[in-house]
This record gives structure tokens, C-alpha cells and sequence, in this order.
């Protein structure tokens, strides 16, 4: 179980603020939603969050201790477009990650080690509804068998924290709600802290136990540079936390009622 504070944060490249004051604490086990408009800085965030880029100012802190500035095994990540190795079978690209940990650069284990890569491997597909897909390569699997693989992926190196980025944008309704169900099973099986970031607020209020908006409370043109988005609504799902800078007008509070 993880707990996640965000202290401060902005992020700028050159003369353009992205985010601004960014601040929240999350607690361990919570499944956030993050939403907002297009170019609000929601994957920028998660980005840093990975440790693909560091915040221009401020801090994030898990567990108390400042973010690496690099992506670790503790971080985990699902991707809209499908994030696996085309020329690895199903079985082989959710084992590839425990044989890079364990054998970083011939990247391949052997006997023993090798057959219980493979028996977790296998469990995590199970967990994921592939047992029968094992060998199957990604291209003869469906999307939805592709998304399920990717996380998969993501999670046979068990991370304290799992990064979903748009995961589930590019899946028909059907599959998609097939997959939000396997989705929840294993946050509360695995018991991670999970952040999404997601375009559609009916599947932010459905997965999360809380959603979190990003938007730029400064929008005219002269500002548009100078100023980034930071935190505009913030709400539990369960209706127990409504912050005092959440504006009666929000969008998102009609939504959520």
C-alpha cells in the first residue's frame, strides 16, 4: 500500500507553464481518476509520476521518500496503444520483464529460475483471462486481448504503483467494460495505488475512488503561456470530499450528481 503526496508541482519547458501548483495526498490502495480537457497537462503529470520527466519545481513523495527522476520496477504503466512486443508470444512478453530484472543483460534465465518465471507468467495471464492465449502472438489477439496482455505486462513485476493512460480509449464498449471489471478485480487483489488519466468522465466516476480535475483557470490569450493548469475539482467518489476551490458552476459536479 502506497501513499503519494504531490507538493507544489509545476512543470514548464521554456517560456510555456504546463501545470502550476499542483497539490494533493493520496492515500494508499486509492484507484485515482485524472480528467480534463486535451493539452491540460493530465499525461505530463503521469509522465512524472513514472519518472520520465522531473517537475520543474516542487516535489512528489511516495511513501515519504522523493520520487526517483527515472522509471523503476516499483512504477508500472498501460498505455492506449497496446505496449507489447510483436514478435514475443503472449507468455514470453509477460515473462520478458521478470528475466530483464533478474538477468538485465542477457535478458534470459535459465532452469529453475526460467520455470518459475514461466508458472507466474502463466498466472498472471490467467488473472487476465488469456490462459488460453498463451502462445498466441499480439497479432492474433483481439484489442481487448492486447489491452489485457499489456497489463499483464504491467503487472507481473507487482509495482506499488500502476499508470494508466487512456488504457481503455481504443476498445469497443462491450470489451471495454469487460475489461474494467478484470481491471478492478486485480487493483483490489494486487491492492495498488492507481492513477488514470481518462477523456470519459462515466468510466473516471466507475473505476475511481476518486477523481481529480486538471484545467487552466486562466484562459485568455496573454496568459496562456505564463499560466499552466493546476487542481480545479477534487472529489471522493463516495461524495465525502469536496474542496473549497471546486466552483458551484464545475462541469464535473452537475456530472457527479
Amino acid at each position: 500500500m502506497t501513499r503519494v503526496v504531490v507538493e507544489n508541482v509545476w512543470k514548464v519547458y521554456g517560456d510555456q507553464t504546463v501545470l502550476e501548483n499542483i497539490n494533493f495526498e493520496i492515500e494508499p490502495g486509492s484507484f485515482i481518476s485524472l480528467v480534463g480537457p486535451s493539452g491540460c497537462g493530465k499525461s505530463t503529470f503521469l509522465r512524472m509520476m513514472l519518472g520520465d520527466e522531473a517537475p520543474t519545481r516542487g516535489r512528489i513523495l511516495i511513501d515519504g521518500e522523493v520520487l526517483e527522476d527515472e522509471p523503476s520496477p516499483d512504477r508500472g504503466v498501460v498505455f492506449q496503444k497496446y505496449s507489447v512486443f510483436p514478435h514475443l508470444t503472449a507468455l514470453q512478453n509477460v515473462m520478458l520483464g521478470l528475466e530483464l530484472a533478474q538477468r538485465p543483460v542477457l535478458g534470459r534465465l535459465f532452469g529453475r529460475k526460467r520455470r518459475a518465471a514461466r508458472v507466474a507468467a502463466i498466472e498472471m495471464l490467467q488473472s487476465v483471462g488469456l490462459s488460453h492465449s498463451v502462445n498466441k502472438y499480439p497479432a492474433e489477439l483481439s484489442g481487448g486481448m492486447q489491452q489485457r496482455l499489456a497489463i499483464a505486462q504491467a503487472l507481473i513485476k507487482k509495482p506499488k504503483i500502476l499508470l494508466l493512460d487512456e488504457p481503455f480509449g481504443a476498445l469497443d464498449p462491450g470489451i471495454r467494460a469487460e475489461v474494467h471489471e478484470i481491471m478492478l478485480r486485480l487493483w483490489r487483489e494486487e491492492k495498488m495505488t492507481i492513477f488514470m488519466v481518462t477523456h470519459d468522465l462515466s468510466e473516471a466516476f466507475k473505476l475511481g475512488t476518486r477523481v481529480i480535475a486538471f484545467d487552466r483557470v486562466r484562459t485568455r490569450p496573454e496568459e496562456m503561456k505564463a499560466y499552466g493548469a493546476t487542481v480545479t475539482f477534487d472529489l471522493k467518489v463516495d461524495g465525502k470530499s469536496l474542496p473549497p476551490q471546486v466552483p458551484v458552476a464545475s462541469p464535473l459536479a452537475a456530472a457527479a450528481q
